[in-house]
């Protein structure tokens, strides 16, 4: 399986400058033989969409978006974008299509709301994590901050994810500080790849918006944790791997980490969590 990740960046409200920039890498991806291009948290109306005028929202079923997927073909195809929702919700949403056809919307669950980042301002959060399957093998969607909640890969891999597809825009922050993004990143993904025996896709995007600089950085992690293709940092790059989903089975094989994940149990800690008023 070839996975490519594009490390693009995009025009901050500029719908059909990024439409098009994401026609091209999907046209150079299909001719370098991928099964799979995955593109950066919100690549189609940029991340600061709070200092945009215009409306950035599109429905999944959107010609734009429409048009990207029967462009990928048969190769799956992941676009973050701004997503118009039912009633007045607004979605951070990341798009999965194969074969011109929609077969997942993931909408990020964990809205950062500190430093410089506002997302819970204009955005609601999502209220699923499911796997799904597609032809290239079950996946599951964190976009950026999700994957820095544990328990989220837990799910998806105990509903049966052998590739977690990480999209994200994720800037160096000036607070806290002792923090280094690209350190941060590399930490959890790779923890991730070993202790839940999956591949982990991240995807970062560059340029800038602002005060905010996105660094890129891409990489793909093995079931073993070791990085298998990474981009450079600060520059676009088209980064293309080839992995081998087997290769999941046989690291569970070998070290059962994830076997026996005692469902009922966490199922009876959560729930007394939430009684004595964990959940917010």
């Amino acid at each position: 399986m070839r996975i490519a990740a594009a490390q693009v960046n995009c025009v901050l409200g500029d719908l059909d400058a990024n439409v098009e920039r994401a026609a091209k890498a999907i046209a150079d991806s299909r001719a370098d033989g991928a099964d799979l291009l995955v593109f950066p948290e919100l690549s189609l109306s940029g991340y600061s969409v709070g200092e945009v005028e215009d409306d950035l929202a599109m429905r999944p079923d959107d010609p734009r978006l429409r048009r990207l997927a029967e462009e990928a073909g048969s190769m799956g195809l992941v676009l973050g974008f701004c997503e118009d929702g039912a009633g007045v919700h607004t979605y951070n949403s990341v798009a999965y299509f194969q074969g011109g056809e929609l077969l997942h919307v993931h909408r990020k669950l964990y809205l950062p709301t500190y430093d410089i980042f506002e997302e819970r301002k204009h955005f609601s959060p999502g209220q699923r994590m499911r796997a799904f399957d597609t032809e290239q093998g079950r996946c599951a969607i964190l976009t950026c901050n999700d994957a820095w909640q544990p328990q989220l890969p837990f799910l998806a891999v105990q509903d049966g994810a052998r590739i977690l597809l990480v999209p994200t825009s994720s800037a160096q922050s000036r607070f806290p500080q002792r923090y280094d993004s690209p350190t941060y990143w590399r930490d959890i993904t790779t923890f991730y790849a070993r202790m839940f025996q999956v591949y982990v896709v991240f995807v970062n995007r560059v340029g800038a918006e602002g005060e905010l600089r996105f660094w890129g950085g891409s990489h793909v992690v093995d079931p073993w944790g070791g990085v298998v293709g990474e981009a450079p940092n600060d520059e676009e790059s088209m980064l293309a791997v080839d992995i081998d989903l087997a290769a999941v089975r046989r690291r569970r094989r070998e070290v059962p980490l994830v076997k026996e994940a005692r469902l009922g149990m966490v199922q009876r800690e959560v729930h007394r969590l939430v009684e004595e008023g964990g959940d917010l």
